[in-house]
């Protein structure tokens, strides 16, 4: 098992405004299970909703700000999401924007296929040098010698005085 501790500085209270004009005080918990429920039952690493939220957050109080609308906080998780799992994009999205039919839903969908596009056509230039091949320091190798199958062979052991 394994715990960790984050520490916060407690300042005033952070403030979200509502779309509809409410006012409520910034709860890391409920932006932690949202962003949860977003990516539940995907293949995610330990730790990264964590990392998400806190990164989140700390942008947040980056700002400097007393009230912050939960539009901004929203598009900040998505940004996020959309780098981290696309399926989880595609959940926080609809609820978030709330798409009102299956057409706003599918351009949706389509922008991300129109993204991964571009990002595959920058990625068609080969590589100067291949990451997967390990480089060798300025010194050469030695080669070893083959292990020629046979009997054993004993140390020679000489005699301490």
């Amino acid at each position: 098992m394994r715990f960790t501790t984050y520490e916060r500085i407690h300042a005033l209270p952070l403030m979200v405004v509502k779309r509809d004009g409410r006012r409520e005080a910034f709860s890391t918990e409920k932006l932690a299970r949202s962003v949860r429920l977003a990516c539940a039952k995907r293949p995610l690493e330990i730790g990264s909703l964590e990392k998400l939220t806190l990164d989140v957050e700390n942008e947040i109080h980056r700002l400097g700000r007393a009230e912050v609308e939960s539009r901004v906080i929203g598009e900040m998780v998505m940004e996020r999401l959309r780098a981290l799992d696309r399926v989880a994009y595609i959940r926080f999205a609809s609820v978030y924007r709330d798409f009102e039919d299956i057409d706003t839903f599918s351009r949706e969908v389509e922008a991300l296929h129109a993204e991964d596009g571009r990002r595959e056509a920058s990625s068609n230039q080969l590589a100067l040098i291949p990451d997967d091949v390990p480089r060798l320091s300025g010194r050469r190798r030695r080669r070893r010698t083959p292990v020629v199958p046979g009997p054993p062979r004993r140390a020679l052991r000489t005699k301490r005085s």
